[in-house]
């Protein structure tokens, strides 16, 4: 994503080391063509495999498909690339490729990563990911949706066809961005679905050394947020401020307690960013090893931070929207009738819950 500053190999490798109060690291094998799997492999280097989590994901085949400019690698259930019938070869072939390349034999946690609308309905996809968990080479799966904020209606579904196969699902949450990532909660929690909440930080935000000004570098990928998000996000921020100051928590700390706040939410992932003349990015780390594990906020806390951070309506979702026009795209699709008595079920108006009006 060219978050910030580049970091050298060793001070890299010495930031993901599990160990000091975080013992969970993440990897994606199509970040970089398979070249986080390395990272992770020379960050685990030497450790107990017992000591640590490791989360992987598969779903984007730079194997077979060919990169579409910003739009990345296609889903492996792409019809140009396979059928149903090859969903399950793939997904053992991916993860067995991901697993050797960070050198160890299973995942804890194996996510399907940003699917498509076949990922979030196909049996043949889940029969796949669950035939790894038979196989040994994960203990548990889950779905990703993303990358970009959206997918409410199809991880519900997701959930209703295959609850009783998914243990995890990683979703957009922090209490600048509730919507619509809080849409999904009540079903997770329903079906017994852990979360991972990710963008925590807020692009930076929280970490409280992003101003007003601040320069982003050539091709970093916040330059892709509307204009004014800092300055309007600051502001959202120093009202924010005496929320954590209660309780002692950094903005970060904040933002995360406010995350795990909310039942289903038992894991948060910020992302660690050297800005340019930022803070040294392994105090960073320390500050996220020193979230309590247990929210300190209240209710009325956890409501008054979320009407401060509202963006309700502020974006065009993914997914299943009401207000997509034309044929499906690979990220994009409209609301059926099936997914429309989803939500008459779960309480949500298409409408008026999934559509941008700001």
């Amino acid at each position: 994503m060219h978050f910030g500053q580049r970091l050298d190999d060793e001070r890299l490798t010495a930031l993901l080391r599990p160990g000091a109060d975080i013992d969970t690291i993440l990897t994606a094998d199509v970040y970089g063509a398979g070249e986080a799997d390395g990272v992770v492999k020379a960050a685990i280097a030497g450790l107990d495999r017992d000591t640590y989590t490791l989360i992987g994901a598969v779903g984007h085949d730079f194997y077979e498909g060919e990169r579409e400019g910003a739009k990345g690698f296609p889903r492996f259930t792409d019809p140009r690339l396979r059928g149903p019938d090859q969903y399950a070869s793939y997904l053992r072939e991916a993860t067995e490729k991901s697993l050797e390349r960070s050198g160890v034999g299973h995942f804890d946690v194996l996510l399907l990563h940003n699917p498509d609308r076949a990922g979030y309905t196909s049996e043949a996809v889940w029969d796949g990911m669950s035939a790894l968990v038979d196989a040994g080479l994960t203990k548990s799966i889950g779905v990703a949706p993303g990358p970009a904020n959206g997918f409410t209606l199809d991880v519900i579904d997701c959930f209703e066809r295959f609850g009783d196969r998914i243990d995890w699902a990683m979703l957009i949450l922090s209490p600048m961005e509730p919507w619509p990532g809080e849409l999904a909660l009540a079903a997770a929690e329903r079906h017994g679905i852990d979360v991972i909440a990710r963008v925590v930080d807020y692009g930076g935000l929280f970490w409280d050394d992003v101003e007003p000004g601040h320069r982003f570098a050539e091709r970093d990928h916040r330059l892709f947020r509307p204009k004014g998000w800092v300055e309007a996000g600051r502001e959202k921020l120093a009202r924010m401020r005496p929320v954590g100051e209660r309780h002692g928590l950094t903005p970060l700390q904040l933002s995360c307690a406010w995350d795990l706040a909310h039942g289903p939410v038992t894991c948060v992932v910020p992302t660690l960013i050297q800005e340019p003349d930022g803070r040294p990015v392994e105090q960073k780390r320390a500050e996220l090893a020193a979230v309590p594990k247990v929210s300190p906020l209240t209710a009325d806390e956890v409501a008054e931070l979320r009407a401060i951070g509202d963006n309700h309506g502020s974006m065009l979702l993914k997914g299943a929207t009401p207000d997509h026009e034309g044929p499906a795209l690979p990220d994009r699709w409209d609301v059926d009738d099936h997914l429309r008595e989803l939500a008459s079920r779960w309480a949500i108006d298409p409408a008026r819950d999934l559509t941008k009006t700001a």
